[in-house]
């Protein structure tokens, strides 16, 4: 699927499967929550080891990323950053509100691209960037937002989105990297700010049996390695604006799944909510854009 010469339609397929993945992924963290970890240590056993293994081939080819690294320690932060976000609002949070609230995504991602790529707020964005936050204070609650309804975990899952927006701009922005650095620069982020921040949230490194340590495993390098791989190829060849909001897949997957195998349910403000921000979404992806110019060697 993916080729030397990238097309609009493939940069989408890739984004679409990364969408689909991360829209699931839920299910597998959910599962490593009733083992007892907890989101932090989590990226550490997962993020963190392909992290450390993937170090040394990184500094055999710091040629092909060095002239960059500023970005590359950008992407590498706010990916960390956004990972350890995300992993803990899904799996101790409730998942259709922490994924809609996660998909203001498009709200930086398309602030980011005008501030940063000079790339055009039509009046159809600015109108979807509207919806997309009346649909996020109504998903808060409503007018019972400022009075209570907003939580700690929705903050989190707000910087989620934030610091995955971040991400994706400076991955854009890093023209002369090559996919597989970005992707191996990416794990290696994730595993650090993990790391960093776990003695700040008071938590412990648990200890591994045998079987948890397979299934960890398998879900690293079937699972993560696959949708980091595809984000980070279609962002990177995509507008950002209209990549931040291609990824709409990904809340549709987590929110429909969540409602069918969870028992999630939304109330009717929600509802309103949820319409408003997958409306903004999927009108600005049908927004004419022209991709990111961008090869890699």
């Amino acid at each position: 699927m993916i080729g030397t010469s990238p097309t609009p339609r493939v940069a989408t397929i890739a984004l679409l499967t990364s969408g689909l993945l991360w829209g699931l992924t839920w299910m597998p963290l959910r599962y490593f929550a009733d083992q007892q970890l907890t989101g932090l240590t989590l990226s550490i056993a997962t993020y963190g080891v392909v992290g450390v293994l993937g170090a040394p081939w990184l500094w055999v080819q710091r040629d092909r990323w060095t002239r960059q690294w500023g970005l590359m320690l950008v992407s590498g932060l706010a990916c960390g950053l956004a990972n350890a976000c995300f992993v803990t609002a899904i799996m101790f949070g409730e998942i259709a509100r922490a994924m809609l609230l996660f998909y203001l995504t498009p709200l930086w991602g398309v602030l980011g691209g005008r501030l940063f790529f000079q790339e055009p707020l039509t009046p159809a964005r600015v109108t979807c960037l509207g919806m997309a936050l009346g649909g996020a204070v109504l998903v808060l609650g409503g007018p019972d937002t400022l009075a209570g309804g907003f939580r700690w975990m929705d903050l989190i899952a707000i910087g989620a989105g934030f610091f995955y927006a971040v991400q994706n701009l400076a991955s854009r922005a890093a023209t002369q990297v090559p996919i597989p650095i970005k992707v191996a620069v990416a794990f290696a982020g994730c595993g650090i700010v993990a790391a960093a921040l776990l003695p700040v949230a008071g938590h412990e490194f648990p200890s591994f049996d045998a079987a948890l340590t397979v299934k960890l495993g398998a879900f690293t390098l079937v699972w993560l390695i696959a949708a980091m791989w595809t984000q980070i190829y279609g962002v990177s060849h995509m507008e950002a604006g209209r990549a931040a909001v291609l990824v709409v897949f990904e809340l549709v997957a987590a929110v429909v799944s969540a409602m069918i195998i969870a028992g999630e349910r939304l109330d009717p403000m929600g509802w309103v909510g949820a319409a408003l921000i997958v409306s903004a979404a999927l009108v600005e992806a049908r927004t004419h854009s022209s991709p990111a110019e961008e090869s890699h060697p």
